[in-house]
């Protein structure tokens, strides 16, 4: 076995080739690959798989592919990945669980995983030996019967652990605050969706500070452009920073989109969300919004989205940081928190 990026070469002629995919406004570089190998491996198979190829078999089969691949490979769901392809890399990925209890609109876990199933009574097996840190890429962990069992494994283990999809706030209870403070994480995700939900997303933060676990420390998906006003996405990030926690705003894109920020909710504008793209740059940090308090009273006094994510013009911004520079920020900009906030998927 060996692995390929992109259009490079192999060492050896293989029999199969599987390219894999992942958002689906990243097609071009996909097709690209496919009919590279198709070229210079005429007698192999050319196996095309992944998220773009799930969601969208029949724009896929146009790269010229001998297979589409739909879902999962559930032979290899209980495998150790052959790390020794990635010498440099130091985490194991892997899925304690598939699926999801939840049916979000925007997302494409419904469609590619379903309800939750394939729970793991153990993750020992999938961790290399060698590695430092755990990824896991479940997409609702807290709703898995077997989180008891992967706590205990965990902190057996002793590994650094990322739970890199987020954490379901609704789920987040005082025990289970207690034990994500005992494992060694850097950040904890959680999302902000839709403003009904904020009870929850407020209540999961309380406990998880309670538990000892700073604020600066949990970041909160932020979703816009979906079935939000500009107001509604305000207000969102007024209140999460408001708690202390880091909001990163996470624009919506359908999961047929074939060219990325393109899409435009009937509620938005494109110049409504170039405001939170240069809001971003400006005051945030890595694409971030963190609890600044420079920044949270801009965003206290303001009464609207147009007053929270004004700029000031050009003339009045100093050249280091723009707008809402100070002494507290300067130092914020220090934190190793805020500075792996965009350090995701």
């Amino acid at each position: 076995m060996e692995l390929v990026k992109g259009e490079s070469a192999a060492l050896r002629r293989p029999d199969i080739v599987c390219v894999t995919s992942l958002f689906t406004y990243a097609w071009k570089p996909v097709h690209a690959a496919v009919q590279v190998n198709k070229k210079r491996y005429p007698n192999a198979k050319v196996i095309l798989g992944g998220t773009y190829a799930s969601l969208l078999p029949d724009h896929a089969a146009k790269s010229g592919a001998d297979e589409i691949h739909v879902g999962i490979f559930p032979e290899a769901e209980d495998v150790l990945p052959d790390y020794l392809l990635v010498p440099t890399w130091n985490g194991s990925i892997l899925f304690a669980s598939r699926g999801c209890i939840r049916h979000c609109g925007f997302c494409a876990v419904p469609k590619l995983e379903g309800k939750l199933n394939s729970i793991k009574p153990t993750i020992r097996h999938l961790i290399y030996s060698k590695h430092t840190r755990v990824i896991f890429w479940d997409n609702n962990i807290l709703a898995a019967s077997n989180w008891n069992r992967i706590v205990e494994e965990l902190l057996e283990l002793g590994l650094a652990v990322d739970f890199n999809q987020g954490l379901d706030a609704r789920l987040v209870t005082p025990a289970i605050a207690r034990q994500i403070s005992s494992l060694k994480t850097e950040v904890i995700r959680l999302a902000y969706d839709y403003y009904g939900v904020g009870q929850y997303v407020e209540r999961a933060i309380r406990y998880l500070s309670e538990a000892g676990i700073r604020r600066r420390k949990i970041v909160v998906y932020t979703l816009y452009n979906y079935v939000d006003n500009p107001d509604d996405f305000f207000q969102r990030v007024r209140d999460i920073l408001s708690w202390g926690a880091v909001s990163y705003p996470m624009r919506f894109e359908p999961l047929n989109s074939l060219k990325k920020n393109t899409y435009i909710s009937s509620k938005w504008s494109r110049d409504l969300l170039e405001m939170v793209a240069d809001a971003q740059r400006v005051l945030g940090t890595h694409g971030a919004f963190p609890p600044y308090e420079a920044l949270r009273r801009k965003l206290e006094e303001a009464t609207d989205f147009q007053g929270g994510f004004a700029l000031r013009p050009p003339k009045k911004r100093l050249r280091r940081h723009p707008a809402l520079l100070s002494d507290r920020m300067e130092q914020d900009l220090q934190d190793p928190i805020i500075a792996t906030t965009c350090r995701m998927q």
